[in-house]
């Protein structure tokens, strides 16, 4: 009996004799190689399938099945070739090699465990993985960094690193991970224990290195400046949002390390996150600058802070993990009769520690505005001041889509009305006199002398609330027009029908010109030149404008 199974067996071992051959033994009669696979061990032939195929095993080949369990389909069965051909029709060029190779390889991996050559089998399969493993990382830019290195390193550096890192972590956790976690849990589906075993070796190290980079940023700075804020939170956004792949990858005890690394980053990222928030708030509650802004115009802490706020308003999933844990303790009920938060319909995220926290952060800056407003000797100016800056404020929320939505239209609202309110406090200050010299249209009619003495006030008023207002700016032209025109229609008019009823009745007095110097035309294009920051009137302009109504007149 012996003798004939030598026999038997002897002319397919001769034809496929390890040692000569330079070719996988698959990629000829399939029938043959299941007869080959009977007949030898098959270390060599593992290997080389190993080698020969790293185009086929690549991960991104590999990975691109639906999930862990669809392998299954793909259980090697001894068939013809015809059959193989059949079967693998419906099958794109990269899915059937791919199968092809993982099939080849778990048959050949159970007859050698089977046979004790378990150990061979293994040593092979990890050496040629993991060092594709380690290739991929290398080829996505993931270096090992020292701590004191990374420490010196300059953040205009880090930045690009910390983006080329993200495009990384993706590819190598959902492609080069995930691709070899499905290829190990095939080919050694008949044990947990080498399956483990063998991706451990492979993956952990590498994974380890991937997800120190998050570690080492949270762990450059204790208290890092507001400006990181968006670069921690798109490593918190791309970590979180790999969570469940990396939970599912590396779900065991020997890689738990991986996972664990990935996880306490996300915690500390967090924790960074509201660490940059609470500096953000001091940053503008300690703003000392002294310099009061030209002509009532908008400061540069309302610019900054504004937009900073806008972006920020852009990581509202981030912001509400992040918040979750550090909700604002202090004011509450102020805060509370100050804003409430609207109501979002997002049943995967609860917006509502992100919209009072950006609440909380813009009453602060409205409060220290109050206070920069306050240094400003004429009131009008206050006021101004006050305008212009709460109009950005209000424009920004207004023409943010994701700020809108956080604060909502009640918000807007209100702040629009004090705007208003602020508006009106304006003119009142700036221009209150002016409109008082203009007589009140009554059915008594002015002596001479009294014309005289309103025509001189409404001089006097207007020159002093013009060479005041023509150095104040509105930088927002829209708002800059809605000013000229609501003081406008409520001055000129007015005067208009004063000037014609009154100045007919002073054609004889000497030096009219020096009496009334402003004609109603006059006094829009002046009003029209108002909130440039450029004084336009002058002795000689007003001159030139009151010769100009002495020639209508016929008067000198």
């Amino acid at each position: 009996m012996v003798e004939e199974t030598l026999d038997s067996t002897e002319p397919i071992i001769k034809k496929w004799d390890p040692n000569t051959k330079t070719i996988s033994l698959f990629s000829h009669s399939r029938k043959q190689a299941k007869e080959f696979i009977i007949c030898v061990r098959l270390k060599k032939e593992f290997f080389m399938i190993l080698s020969s195929n790293l185009d086929q095993l690549d991960p991104e080949s590999v990975s691109g099945h639906s999930s862990i369990s669809s392998y299954s389909e793909f259980e090697y069965v001894m068939q013809s070739d015809d059959e193989m051909e059949k079967a693998s029709e419906s099958i794109s060029e990269v899915e059937k090699a791919s199968a092809l190779v993982m099939s080849d390889l778990k048959v050949i991996a159970e007859t050698m465990i089977s046979c004790g050559y378990g150990k061979e089998c293994i040593k092979s399969y990890k050496m040629i993985r993991k060092s594709i493993v380690d290739e991929g990382l290398h080829l996505l830019g993931i270096q090992k960094c020292k701590i004191s290195l990374f420490n010196r390193t300059d953040w205009s550096v880090l930045e690009p690193m910390i983006k080329n890192w993200i495009k990384a972590a993706k590819i190598g956790v959902t492609t080069l991970f995930k691709g070899e976690k499905l290829l190990c849990d095939h080919v050694f589906s008949s044990s947990t224990t080498i399956r483990d075993s063998c991706f451990y070796e492979i993956a952990n190290e590498s994974g380890l290195n991937l997800f120190s980079l998050p570690e080492l940023v949270v762990n450059k700075e204790k208290k890092p400046p507001p400006e990181r804020i968006f670069k921690l939170m798109d490593l918190y956004a791309a970590i979180s949002e790999l969570r469940p792949e990396i939970e599912l990858i590396f779900n065991f005890d020997s890689v738990a390390s991986v996972k664990t690394l990935a996880i306490s980053s996300l915690k500390k990222l967090k924790n960074s996150i509201h660490t940059c928030l609470t500096e953000f708030e001091l940053t503008i509650q300690k703003d000392s600058s002294k310099a009061l802004t030209p002509g009532g115009g908008i400061h540069r802490l309302t610019r900054t802070t504004m937009s900073f706020i806008s972006s920020l308003s852009g990581y509202s999933r981030v912001l509400s993990e992040a918040l979750a844990e550090h909700a604002i303790k202090r004011n509450t009920r102020f805060l509370e009769s100050y804003f409430t938060a609207p109501i979002l319909e997002d049943e995967h995220i609860n917006h509502h520690a992100t919209s009072v926290h950006i609440a909380w952060l813009i009453l602060v800056l409205l409060c220290k505005l109050d206070i920069k407003a306050e240094s400003y000797k004429d009131v009008s100016l206050s006021y101004l001041f006050l305008v212009n800056n709460i109009r950005l404020v209000v424009d920004t929320v207004r023409s943010t889509h994701h700020l809108r939505n956080l604060l909502g239209d009640d918000w807007l609202t209100k702040h629009e009305a004090k705007l208003r309110s602020y508006t009106t406090n304006y003119e009142n200050a700036a221009w209150a006199k002016v409109y008082q010299t203009v007589p009140v249209r009554t059915s008594t009619t002015l002596s001479p002398d009294q014309a005289k003495t309103h025509f001189k006030r409404f001089h006097v008023a207007f020159e002093e609330a013009y060479m005041k207002q023509s150095s104040c700016v509105i930088l927002d032209a829209k708002l800059r027009d809605e000013f000229k025109v609501y003081i406008a229609r409520k001055l000129v008019p007015e005067y208009k029908e004063f000037y014609q009823k009154y100045l007919p009745m002073l054609r004889e007095e000497i030096n009219i010109e020096m009496l009334v110097r402003f004609k109603p035309d006059n006094l829009e294009n002046y009003l029209s030149d108002l909130f440039h920051g450029t004084p336009m009137l002058s002795d000689s302009s007003s001159s030139a404008s009151s010769s100009s109504m002495c020639i209508s007149l016929g008067c000198g």
